[in-house]
């Protein structure tokens, strides 16, 4: 069978043709670290929002255990009290504790998700000033 010629690779094809049509040279490893930078900020952002999400996580199960404490101890509490006054006393203190303890929870869930999303908008918006920065210097030395 006839060997087949050996076809030229695609990069030095394509750098060829830029040559031939007499563009300007392109710096592929300017453009891989550029990328490569994007995509670091990207991982951080994502590395950010997992953290808050985590712990969002770690707030709600630390709200049931306590919710679940005042459930134990309300109930240990009405078994040793016959009186039913006392009963209703008590489970009206346990609703008034129960609201709270999720008011305060929700807050500081909330808080969480908060400063987690403004981390992540932080780190996106350095590495687009930076990327800006680093255009506009390219430009700069190309122009220059």
């Amino acid at each position: 069978m006839a060997k087949q010629p050996e076809m030229p690779d695609f990069m030095e094809m394509f750098s060829n043709f830029g040559k031939d049509l007499k563009m300007p040279a392109v710096d592929v490893d300017e453009i891989l670290a550029h990328h490569r930078k994007n995509l670091e900020a990207l991982q951080k952002a994502a590395s950010a929002g997992a953290a808050g999400a985590s712990s969002v996580m770690a707030k709600q199960r630390e709200a049931l255990q306590e919710g679940m404490r005042d459930i134990t101890e309300m109930v240990h509490n009405l078994r040793t009290s016959g009186a039913a006054q006392e009963a209703i006393t008590k489970q009206t203190e346990f609703a008034r504790k129960s609201f709270e303890a999720a008011v305060r929870h929700a807050g500081e869930v909330g808080e969480i998700f908060k400063k987690s999303g403004e981390e992540s908008t932080e780190i996106l918006r350095d590495r687009i000033k930076a990327a800006m920065e680093e255009i506009r210097d390219a430009y700069e030395k190309k122009k220059g």
